[in-house]
């Protein structure tokens, strides 16, 4: 018998009359970060008996990675506590696992995947959770020895054996990563600079007015940030090899011992695009998280889902969005029809700051400032229309978690009750 294609919004599989425990005997998982690991935790968790294999290029079990710009760089974590689950989990649980593997394509039609190693597995259902890549630096001389990205376990281990204080790194790139480098870096006693082709650092996640209190704030402690820079080239010692300076189209030249590449990430969506799948920024998926292919799921940083919240497909890039989306995968395969319409929130850790980002502030028309940024405790209101659509929090924990009730709710506050922070968030409609 023939299964249905379903497309973005159609019934699930258990709607149409198929038996999720009949159909699914067989779940692969190709990807081992956060969004797998919590598809593969729910599986089990919720009662899923039959196969369940996952697929990782990476030699380690699945592991956090924020830690990788901050405490573990800094040598404060060592690596068996960025394990999501301990190594034993796998087997205690009858996961087969193939770590340090990559699948080279997927067969629809046959429905199995096939691994670097010729090996065949078949499935009834699959999930893609391959996650992102570092976008690549495209100026001469990176090749050179002492320029390295961040995104894995082993980039943090080359990086963290060259950072040596009174040692010279230079950042390219003045977004969540490269900051939070540029902060730890600067902990351990380096020269820090950052250099951002845009006007102003994490421009592409948040106000000019957060981003002027965090320019302020690294330079306070010691990091020099230069905007409106763009790479020319890096040079690097004839004799060695090693990297010694990078020049900027504007004349500037700054010496490092180090770079750090950090100029954003691209989607993992090869192997859904060798196979036909819809990618668009990312794997396509309906809000449950599913592909025009009925049997072909995906999660993470690789997916561009269909965000009910606000009426659009959207790619998120965090723990927490991993998280959800390995859930709501998870009991739609257990036939528990589930749509992923969480507030997305985001974070990030620099020096004594955590920003906490809630909602996608993208197309807002009024921001309103809540607190002083003179007293680093402070929130930022981002409305579209007179809806508040996501809120920027500065060490301010009530308005994060206040502000995930409003925003989900499409909630159009008094904007005077916004702008007093003696007033609960919670009482500004």
């Amino acid at each position: 018998m023939s299964r249905p294609v379903l497309q973005p919004g159609a019934a699930t599989p258990a709607l149409l009359g198929y038996s999720s425990a009949a159909m699914y005997q067989r779940i692969v998982i190709v990807g081992a970060g956060q969004a797998a690991m919590q598809a593969v935790d729910t599986l089990r968790r919720r009662g899923f008996t039959g196969e369940l294999t996952l697929v990782g290029d990476e030699p380690w079990p699945p592991y956090q990675r924020p830690p990788l710009s901050k405490k573990y760089l800094a040598g404060s974590v060592d690596r068996e506590r960025l394990l999501i689950r301990p190594a034993a989990f796998f087997a205690d649980h009858a996961v087969t696992t193939h770590f340090g593997r990559r699948v080279t394509d997927i067969a629809r039609r046959a429905r199995h995947v096939r691994l670097d190693d010729g090996l065949v597995l078949p499935y009834d259902a699959l999930l893609l959770a391959t996650g992102s890549r570092p976008r690549p630096l495209l100026a001469p001389g990176r090749e050179l020895a002492g320029v390295h990205y961040l995104r894995t376990l082993a980039d943090a281990d080359r990086i963290r054996g060259e950072c040596a204080a009174g040692g010279r790194v230079v950042i390219i790139g003045g977004g969540y990563i490269g900051l939070e480098v540029a902060a730890t870096a600067r902990e351990r006693g380096m020269e820090v600079t950052v250099l951002e082709m845009a006007p102003r650092v994490m421009s592409r996640v948040t106000s000019p007015e957060v981003s002027a209190f965090y320019e302020a704030e690294h330079a306070r402690h010691g990091v020099r940030i230069r905007c409106n820079e763009n790479v020319r080239a890096l040079h690097g010692d004839a004799r060695t090899g090693r990297v010694r300076a990078v020049l900027t189209e504007g004349g500037g030249e700054y010496a490092a011992d180090l770079v750090i590449a950090g100029v954003g990430v691209a989607p993992a969506d090869e192997l859904a695009q060798a196979a036909g799948l819809e990618c668009e920024n990312g794997v396509v998926t309906d809000a449950h998280c599913r592909t025009a292919d009925e049997a072909i799921y995906a999660a993470g940083d690789c997916a561009s889902h269909l965000n009910r919240q606000y009426g659009r497909h959207l790619r998120l890039e965090s723990v927490d969005n991993a998280f959800e989306q390995g859930t709501t995968v998870a009991l739609n395969l257990l036939g528990t029809e589930t749509v992923h319409d969480k507030v997305p929130w985001f974070w990030s850790d620099q020096f004594d700051l955590k920003l906490i980002i809630v909602g996608v502030g993208a197309g807002y028309d009024r921001a309103i400032v809540r607190g002083s940024p003179a007293t680093r405790s402070f929130s930022i209101c981002y409305l579209r229309g007179g809806e508040l659509v996501a809120l920027d929090s500065i060490n301010t924990p009530k308005d994060q978690m206040a502000a995930r009730k409003l925003v989900a709710a499409h909630a159009r506050p008094q904007p005077e009750k916004l702008a007093d922070a003696a007033i609960p968030l919670k009482d500004a409609l």
